[in-house]
């Protein structure tokens, strides 16, 4: 069951494009730094399991397996976090969001200061990106949004064309549904930019994204009242 945000419509909004396009940022990474694994969309890393069983297909499935593993970690996590902290919505969603800033952060410490090194320990920062994602999506989909799950776009465009003009629709939600892709390419084409040149100051900017998002959940304004 949907529940409903703190915060108003808009800056609900505003909140939830900001962790899509810390997914895309972070996704860029991982797949071009990491080894070519997803950490937060996994519908990816499923169908790269499935070449596990295909000999020679020359793809590193044991990277996926552990994103996949690490994204279930975090889901169960972002589980927990929403039914302890069931009645105090705006304690909910700032916690769960500051457990994933901390965790980009620390990993962007330890891979900045070399404690971490991109081909030796890739798999464990492919697990720790992956456990903060699942963390995100498993606190995004509360809010019972199709188009902003925050780390998923298929819906959302299976939602632009069915509901399109062209389709005898009405073009309902079409320009957040819309936001929502841009934001997403946004943040993958910054962090692939980026990452030619740097990685970790990229994965501690997808912390500062996702902290303020944090913070809009934390400070925003309420809902209006609806007037009798």
């Amino acid at each position: 069951m949907a529940i409903a945000s703190p915060v108003s419509q808009r800056w609900t909004v505003v909140a939830l494009l900001l962790l899509t396009f810390a997914t895309g940022v972070v996704d860029a990474i991982s797949v071009l730094v990491l080894g070519h694994v997803f950490v937060a969309n996994m519908t990816g890393n499923v169908i790269f399991l499935g070449f596990w069983f295909v000999p020679h297909s020359a793809v590193d499935v044991t990277g996926a397996l552990v994103a996949f593993a690490g994204f279930v970690l975090g889901t169960v996590v972002g589980g927990r976090l929403r039914r302890h902290l069931d009645g105090r919505v705006r304690f909910w969603l700032t916690t769960a969001l500051s457990v994933e800033v901390v965790l980009l952060i620390v990993l962007s410490s330890l891979a900045g200061a070399g404690v971490l090194s991109y081909q030796d320990n890739r798999k464990a920062i492919l697990a720790v990106l992956a456990m903060t994602f699942g963390i995100q999506n498993a606190t995004a989909r509360q809010f019972g949004i199709q188009e902003l799950s925050t780390t998923v776009l298929t819906q959302t465009i299976v939602g632009l064309g069915f509901d399109s003009r062209l389709a005898g629709g009405t073009g309902d939600r079409e320009k957040l549904r819309y936001g929502v892709v841009l934001t997403m390419c946004g943040g993958a084409v910054l962090g692939a930019t980026l990452s030619q040149f740097t990685v970790s100051p990229v994965i501690g900017l997808a912390a500062v994204v996702v902290a303020i998002s944090a913070l809009i959940f934390r400070f925003g304004p309420p809902p209006a009242q609806s007037a009798h």
